[in-house]
């Protein structure tokens, strides 16, 4: 937790003046009690009188007035500072997987990051919000209450000395039993993350086979789950309170029984040990103990949400810990010249010790040369393509671009050379301008009617009743596969790369579309070397060579005359689609 204090940045300030204003909410608390003490006593020596209660109601009122506006004021800046801090903390845990590696993002997964970034920082806000407040005034209260009570009677106090280290050896043993349920619960909230995101992305295919039913079980088991292990902690927990009141009870009972029964004895008061107590001094004993129950309970509190946090404030710190995988060389080559493509006894794994992806790939592609790759599910073809923009580093051998190895160049850069049109089309909510000019933030409106001319995409535009300023929603669930291919297509022609990926983009295109998009491609980028992952023959076939892929190796390279003759996989894969349907 103590970590995590470095992220109050500009809240500092309000960080530092929580616990103080804290101090003096307890000093004037204190004040009051001893006040009353007095106040009592006064009555009991001289009797009641209207100068004398109108003098402590007054002096009483201030000290009362100030208590509060201490505690206000301590409660606007521990706000400030625990939400500045969880906004902090969201904001470097943001940036720290923006910088991500894909096989960091592999290593936690998705759905951990958002509960990480959502109920982790959270936690700690609420914990740093209890600490600011509660961990000032709790010892504060608790110490002053123990020395008041010591300065009346030692010996009655002494009873406070035996109780609470008993409490604090409990609270540690709950704490023990709890953690390991906690960091349990989190990971559950992992998964329960992950089947809400799961079933709200394909709420379509849920419906048309009818499985809410089949959904709706699989979130009550992983909610219940959740619910249970909860449980288990809080019946923990629930020792909390009881013991603190037991205790604190027993030494009420024992100051009420041996400082009431000598103070009935007499008017005057009696004298116990060496100190004289009054009738007003029982009253404040009595004060000082529910101080200090209030304080004990407080701090247990604050325990109870450090244990919860404590396993968040672990999770967040895995983050921020991470390195990512792929990291920028000292001196980087700040340009790309041309689309030279040499993969140079590629292996690739994507875990370490894991089953190897790729195997010895010795490919090379000259400049403005276009590729096509085929092959068979799980055969490599996206993996190969994901090492050129360096989503992935290599396992062994080495990718060049421009005939250097893309670990030389900054990443930035690199990218910038490369557009890569995935597998998994993506769309951001927004309009469809703003998703096209993520290929170039300046693209005029007349540079996105021409990639979109190219892509094909104008065709299905013009449709739309406000063109290019209609929304796109979130995912792009508002227009169809083929439309999305499209816009994705558009919005990567408008980098106008070096290197052009189409990673099986064109499947849910017609095959006159792909032809015509096929067309423009070679005559709006004519330098450009295109790689063209596809099922579809027609796809590749027009390709200056075709890559044939099998379990990771590449099988076959030529052009589609060569491959029919040379290639058994090829001329398979030609014949079920061509040969077959005549």
């Amino acid at each position: 937790m103590i970590g995590m204090l470095r992220y109050f940045g500009r809240y500092g300030r309000d960080a530092v003046l929580t616990p103080i204003f804290v101090i003096l909410e307890t000093v004037f608390e204190l004040m009051l009690t001893m006040r009353m003490g007095a106040f009592i006593d006064e009555l009991t020596a001289s009797g009641a009188s209207m100068t004398l209660i109108v003098s402590f109601g007054l002096e009483m009122l201030v000290i009362a007035i100030l208590g509060i506006l201490c505690g206000v004021v301590c409660g606007w800046e521990s706000s400030r500072a625990s939400c500045g801090l969880a906004r902090n903390l969201r904001d470097t845990m943001f940036e720290k997987i923006q910088g991500y590696s894909f096989a960091n993002i592999d290593r936690f997964s998705t759905n951990s990051l958002v509960t990480r970034m959502t109920t982790d920082v959270t936690n700690v806000q609420n914990a740093i919000m209890m600490i600011l407040r509660v961990a000032a005034k709790s010892p504060v209260t608790l110490v002053c209450a123990l020395a008041m009570a010591f300065s009346i009677n030692w010996k009655i106090g002494m009873a406070y000395l035996v109780v609470i280290p008993v409490l604090f050896c409990l609270f540690i043993l709950i704490a023990r039993l709890t953690h390991p349920i906690f960091r349990r619960v989190f990971k559950t909230y992992d998964r329960l993350n992950g089947v809400v995101r799961e079933d709200l992305h394909s709420i379509r295919v849920v419906k048309a086979f009818v499985r809410e039913e089949y959904e709706g079980e699989k979130f009550k088991k992983t909610s219940e789950a959740i619910r249970n292990d909860f449980t288990k902690a809080e019946k923990l927990i629930a020792f909390n309170p009881f013991m603190m009141q037991a205790a604190i009870y027993t030494c009420i009972i024992v100051i009420s029984w041996f400082s009431a029964r000598s103070i009935v004895g007499t008017a005057e008061g009696v004298v116990i040990g060496r100190l004289e107590m009054t009738t007003g001094d029982l009253q404040n004993l009595f004060s000082y103990s529910m101080m200090i129950l209030m304080s004990l309970m407080m701090l247990s509190m604050i325990y109870v949400q450090l244990m919860m946090s404590r396993e968040s404030v672990e999770r967040i710190s895995e983050i921020l810990d991470e390195e990512s995988s792929i990291t920028a060389p000292v001196h980087p080559v700040e340009e790309v010249p041309d689309g030279r493509v040499d993969f140079d006894h590629v292996s690739f794994t994507y875990k370490e010790g894991g089953r190897l992806c790729l195997r010895d790939i010795d490919l090379h592609i000259a400049s403005g040369e276009t590729i096509g790759i085929i092959g068979g599910t799980g055969s490599g073809k996206s993996s190969l393509v994901q090492l050129i923009a360096r989503l992935y580093d290599v396992s062994s051998g080495a990718v060049r671009v421009a005939g250097r190895d893309v670990r030389d160049y900054d990443l930035a850069v690199l990218r910038d050379a490369v557009a890569m049109v995935l597998q998994k089309n993506v769309l951001f909510s927004g309009t469809v301008a703003e998703n096209l000019r993520w290929g170039d933030g300046g693209a005029s409106d007349e540079e996105l009617a021409e990639a979109c001319r190219l892509a094909q995409a104008d065709s299905f535009l013009s449709t739309f009743p406000d063109g290019y300023r209609s929304i796109i929603d979130q995912g792009g669930t508002n227009v169809s596969g083929g439309q999305k291919q499209r816009l994705c297509i558009a919005r990567a022609l408008l980098k106008k790369p070096r290197i052009l990926v189409l990673d099986d983009s064109t499947s849910a295109v017609d095959t006159r579309t792909d032809a015509l998009i096929r067309e423009g491609l070679a005559s709006f980028l004519p330098g450009t070397t295109k790689i063209i992952i596809a099922q579809r023959i027609a796809s590749v076939q027009d390709a200056d060579r075709i890559v044939v892929m099998d379990g990771g190796y590449i099988s076959a390279i030529g052009s589609h005359e060569e491959l029919l003759m040379t290639s058994q996989i090829y001329r398979e894969a030609y014949e079920s689609q061509v040969g077959g349907g005549k």
